[in-house]
């Protein structure tokens, strides 16, 4: 699979010719979107999760919500021209089924930690010193957890058993999710040194490329939604890797920046980069690698300060092309992972001007500066130059701030063409159609 540019064209209600479908099974909710070979979003739709019960983690909840996204979704196109389907899910999270698919255990989920001293302490000795399977909330722990329960056949990630319902397989993952369960990306293979922590090689799905046709609908799911058999069911992906792929970022040395409640980076580059010590390893993308780190600095910090409408406000009267000469690096409390690893680092907001947009720009100036810095630390572990930046998250939408970052980044500020997970993966979707002749 080949990353491919998107065309940044206007949504339409209705479709013409072929349609891919992506879909997204976040924390709070299903995302749906259909889209057109030229990559233009044909429909989109999202279903809350508590619409049909209150516990997320519920196998049985996640479904649903699938199911009625996915139906509003097709309310809105033609069904006989969807093409392809594929899923994203929260990377980490997992799940035990029995040989029909059918779950034996409440999952695990992404945040989830495992305090079994034993698992963590046999994958601490036999995992590489970059392994993404490092630590307690790790996929491998999980599964090494599960598969003590009587009658598992398999334990999956949450996009491999939705992507099941659709196909009638759970026999396969990709290699996006399978990263944090001790899944090769280089090797493109499960490792030996996995089966020396005990864990039964057997339970762990066969592992392909996102993007590629993993099966076709089942009868079941043909009749449930309407659509035709010989839809293909395509590897999927996690939803940080969707949101990078939506964005329409293709090109080594892109970069994608969030600036959500914390502040996340990510670049595309020619070779993996791996530094556990700043929470930083590869998810394999096509011939590409996507490396990135998150920082405790963003948007919650400015939240404790001022409410959303004074930042606004105050984000009017900033003049972004001068300095404050102040030194921020903000921080929402004491210790910070990327791009400076201190878990004793203090928060650095002072002094403190008397005027509120100043101390405002400061800390948007220090945040910014963070991000710069992030950029550069990837750049040192051997990440390409950055060559672009396309910023999503709320505080994108911040032209003071997004003028202050282009100064500091000194780099070609380009649109993201979406920030909507299911849409990266109507992408993958899509190239799958496309690869295997069926668009």
């Amino acid at each position: 699979m080949q990353l491919a540019a998107d065309m940044a064209l206007p949504t339409d209600p209705l479709s013409i010719g072929p349609l891919s479908i992506g879909i997204d099974i976040g924390t709070s909710g299903a995302r749906a979107v259909a889209m057109r070979p030229n990559f233009s979003i044909a429909a989109r739709s999202a279903v809350p999760l508590d619409r049909f019960g209150q516990n997320a983690r519920d196998p049985s909840v996640w479904w649903s919500a699938v199911g009625a996204a996915l139906t509003e979704l097709l309310s809105g196109i033609d069904r006989a021209a969807v093409r392809s389907i594929a899923v994203d899910g929260t990377s980490g999270t997992l799940l035990p089924v029995d040989g029909a698919g059918r779950p034996l255990a409440e999952p695990l989920m992404y945040n989830d930690k495992v305090d079994d001293d034993a698992v963590l302490a046999v994958i601490a000795r036999e995992a590489p010193a970059a392994s993404a399977a490092l630590g307690a909330t790790s996929g491998l722990a999980k599964a090494l957890l599960f598969q003590r329960l009587p009658g598992v056949a398999a334990v999956l990630h949450q996009a491999d058993w939705i992507s099941g319902q659709f196909s009638g397989r759970f026999d396969i993952s990709d290699e996006n999710n399978a990263l944090k369960t001790g899944y090769d990306v280089e090797a493109r293979r499960w490792p030996d040194w996995i089966a020396a922590t005990g864990m039964r090689m057997e339970l762990l799905p066969g592992v392909v490329r996102p993007g590629d046709v993993s099966g076709t609908l089942t009868a079941s799911a043909a009749h449930l939604f309407g659509l035709a058999r010989d839809v293909a069911v395509v590897a999927g992906t996690t939803d940080g890797c969707a949101s990078f792929l939506a964005t329409g970022a293709s090109a080594v040395g892109d970069g994608v920046t969030a600036l959500g409640s914390s502040l996340t980076i990510k670049i595309l580059s020619d070779r993996p980069i791996s530094a556990p010590q700043f929470g930083i390893y590869s998810h394999r993308l096509g011939d590409a690698y996507l490396a990135g780190g998150a920082s405790n600095s963003g948007g919650k910090v400015l939240a404790q300060h001022f409410p959303l409408a004074r930042i606004i406000e105050l984000s009017a009267a900033i003049d972004p092309m001068t300095e404050t000469g102040l030194d921020y690096y903000p921080l929402p409390a004491v210790g910070e992972r990327f791009p400076v690893a201190d878990p004793a680092l203090p928060p650095r907001l002072t002094p403190r001007p008397a005027d509120d947009a100043d101390y405002l720009k400061a800390m948007l100036e220090g945040i910014a500066g963070i991000e710069a810095l992030g950029y550069r630390r990837l750049a040192e572990l051997g990440a390409p130059r950055l060559i672009s930046v396309r910023s999503v998250g709320g505080g994108a939408a911040n032209p003071a701030w997004t003028a202050i970052r282009q100064r500091k980044l000194g780099v070609s500020f380009l649109p993201a063409l979406s920030d909507e997970a299911a849409a990266g993966t109507a992408r993958l979707a899509l190239m799958g159609a496309i690869e295997a002749g069926l668009s």
